[in-house]
């Protein structure tokens, strides 16, 4: 099956955003990122605010969800039992199968490989780059205080990591979960864009 969904992963200062971004207005289709957020916020009724760090939240709570046998597209009031952080990564995972089943799209982040692995309509990418690379753009585009960057590259990268793996079970970054790796320090991110396009395209 073509692959018209794509998901992105991406180490922070990777210009991961940027690429997925990008990549949707070459295409002409959605592009979800913070957008999720707005979306999960109105179907839920829950304050948007709530959602802003999801990639950084965990909780022992999501355990419970095996034994209330709840899945995905299930009803929002049969999770009212799981912790705040739980019921947001429900009500995000159940905006992200919604806005896949409304045809082809690009999502950033928030474990959108792992909800959409169900599908064969879906590539899922890693984007990555060195240091030095994510130290400059994370000063430049996004402000980070360059007196401790790496140090809150690291930190960002680990939270996100912990809230992947808590969540899949999987090790974020790891290749065998991804169809793509691309590396913007050696394509840059008009490159990564072409890469992703010329393999959709086959």
């Amino acid at each position: 099956m073509k692959k018209t969904i794509i998901t992105i992963s991406r180490q922070f200062g990777s210009g991961g955003r940027e690429v997925g971004e990008k990549l949707a207005k070459d295409l002409g289709i959605p592009f979800y990122d913070k957008e999720l957020i707005e979306i999960a916020a109105k179907e839920s009724g829950m304050d948007p605010e709530l959602f802003v760090e999801d990639d950084t939240r965990t909780s022992l709570g999501f355990h419970l969800i095996g034994a209330l046998g709840y899945s995905l597209g299930g009803p929002l009031s049969t999770i009212t039992e799981l912790s705040l952080n739980d019921r947001l990564y429900l009500v995000q995972s159940q905006v992200i199968e919604q806005v896949a089943q409304e045809g082809p799209c690009v999502i950033v982040g928030r474990c959108a490989d792992y909800v959409l692995s169900d599908r064969d309509d879906v590539l899922n990418v890693y984007i990555h780059a060195n240091m030095n690379d994510r130290i400059k753009r994370a000063v430049h585009s996004y402000e980070v205080d360059e007196r401790n960057v790496e140090d809150s590259i690291h930190k960002i990268d680990k939270r996100r990591a912990n809230y992947y793996e808590y969540y899949t079970d999987r090790k974020w970054g790891r290749a065998e979960n991804y169809d793509l790796s691309i590396n913007t320090s050696t394509f840059d991110v008009d490159g990564a864009v072409q890469i992703i396009k010329d393999v959709i395209k086959d």
